[in-house]
């Protein structure tokens, strides 16, 4: 058989499974209270595969879905602990189930979470919309990039603002160094901070410096988080310095030390990714499936702010210079 016509049967056949299951692929979800979420459904050997963003945390592998009277249902397991009688605690294995319909790239879905007796509670609906096809990966010699926009100005935290104006404030500007500094007390809850301006596609500049136990996050359009840790001297892991988060592993890792500055710079182009920490390519040019946990929409066709995680621990950042793409 020729290449071509074999190209066009593998086409014919892909399209016939897609028509047969209309399920399949990646879907941007909006969770009950407007969180951001994300679905993927795959097909392998005849059996249906499902991953899940469920507002913050990681993208994680469902442990069922199946497809039952027309509608898509999809399993998670999670542990719980309770009190018994005794005044111990025990595990408890609660069982939530997505029932999903579709019809044309519209979604819609309710979750519904059972204990070990079968008691439910967790009712709520999505929504959700089928996310694009990726566009062919960039290339990246031929993006023209437009003057660099400063995002700090190193004296003050003008163009700025907390995401939610109801959390505690832990950012201030100090010898030119945006810093944030959280303490971790019951009722107290830090802000994430994110400029006024929205973008596009661009590249994004800047040096960072960990601190102790460092957890924080780069939000890109407010949608990918590139992540900040400190990670000095352990393994690669999508959860690590410069991974997207729980998406991208880094090929290789490249973190100095806590307290030292290092260089992120970062390109986002047609929902691909580049990260090069401290002079090396971690993630160079990898397509980019949809949302990263906490992210402030699903919605990738949208422009969004840069927004740095600041709600979990102390973290520094200065030099931050955005280069929006020309299109």
């Amino acid at each position: 058989m020729k290449i071509t016509h074999l190209l066009a049967a593998l086409f014919l056949t892909s399209s016939a499974i897609a028509a047969d299951n209309p399920y399949l692929g990646r879907w941007a979800l909006e969770l009950p209270g407007g969180r951001a979420g994300w679905l993927g459904v795959e097909e392998k050997d005849g059996a249906l595969t499902a991953s899940v963003l469920w507002g913050g945390g990681s993208v994680v592998p469902a442990q069922g879905a199946e497809i039952k009277d027309g509608k898509l249902l999809v399993t998670r397991l999670s542990n719980a602990k309770r009190k018994n009688k005794a005044g111990g605690e025990i595990n408890e294995i609660v069982t939530e189930t997505l029932t999903v319909q579709v019809s044309g790239d519209a979604l819609t879905g309710a979750t519904v979470k059972a204990k070990d007796d079968g008691k439910e509670f967790g009712q709520g609906e999505f929504t959700g919309k089928r996310i694009p096809a990726l566009p062919p990966r960039p290339d990246l010699a031929k993006i023209k990039f437009g003057m660099p926009v400063s995002l700090f100005n190193g004296s003050d935290l003008s163009g700025w603002r907390l995401v939610n104006e109801a959390d505690l404030n832990g950012w201030k500007v100090e010898d030119g160094v945006l810093m944030n500094r959280v303490v971790k007390e019951p009722g107290k809850h830090f802000g994430n901070l994110r400029t006024g301006a929205e973008f596009e596609d661009f590249n994004l500049t800047l040096e960072v410096r960990t601190q102790e136990a460092s957890n924080s996050g780069i939000y890109l359009r407010g949608i990918y988080e590139v992540q900040v840790m400190e990670s000095f001297g352990k393994p690669v892991d999508s959860h690590h310095m410069g991974a997207l988060y729980s998406r991208i592993t880094p090929s290789v890792a490249a973190e100095k030390p806590v307290g030292e500055w290092q260089t992120l710079d970062i390109t986002l182009v047609d929902r691909h990714l580049t990260v090069i920490l401290n002079g090396t390519t971690i993630i160079d040019n990898q397509p980019v499936l949809g949302c990263t946990g906490g992210a402030l929409t699903s919605d990738e066709s949208k422009p969004g702010p840069i927004f740095l995680q600041g709600d979990h621990t102390n973290v520094d950042y200065r030099n931050m210079l955005l280069r929006p793409v020309l299109k």
